[in-house]
């Protein structure tokens, strides 16, 4: 923990600067081969390409600090990501990924509450973030708010009509509430 203390005191931010992210101009394309592509390969690949827009930065340091912080989460090494990625967003706040998988840690977590609000930032700075959408989903199901849970992965399957993951939630949703009602 030190050593990354240490290198994140030492990294020298910049806030402010402009980079690919959510605002990239590739993501349109992308996006619309989401919305038609039936192809599970190519949809892989093209939820992979977004993905790597999303993680990108003009400053490498930014990117190795993400790497590092997922790297950690991934080690369940919670506290070092979670001071990785809360710096990220405190020097970067319309860096869209870093509140993602801040989100992300807290869903693991279980901090379901903080969790939704770094969600919310996500889908502020980035609408069509199907991981966001998705975690949201999850993060509901968890809470067992399935109203909220359905509207999120309705939400998702606009965005990315073709996941099989979000029709497979929302099916299951619907049958939950279909079976509530009865």
């Amino acid at each position: 923990m030190k050593k990354i203390r240490l290198l994140l005191l030492s990294f020298v931010l910049t806030p402010g600067l402009m980079f690919a992210d959510q605002t990239d101009s590739r993501l349109d394309n992308l996006f619309s081969t989401l919305l038609i592509s039936t192809d599970l390969t190519t949809i892989r690949a093209t939820e992979n390409q977004i993905w790597a827009i999303w993680f990108e930065h003009p400053n490498d340091d930014v990117e190795q600090l993400m790497q590092l912080g997922v790297t950690r989460m991934n080690y369940n090494r919670y506290a070092d990501a979670m001071l990785i990625f809360t710096q990220l967003i405190e020097s970067f706040p319309d860096y869209a990924e870093s509140w993602n998988r801040r989100a992300t840690l807290h869903y693991v977590l279980g901090n379901y509450a903080e969790s939704i609000a770094d969600i919310e930032k996500v889908l502020e700075l980035e609408p069509r973030h199907f991981g966001a959408l998705s975690g949201l989903g999850l993060v509901y199901l968890q809470k067992k708010q399935l109203g909220k849970a359905k509207e999120a992965f309705e939400n998702l399957i606009n965005v990315h009509p073709n996941s099989p993951n979000a029709q497979e939630n929302l099916r299951r949703i619907n049958e939950d509430l279909r079976l509530n009602v009865i």
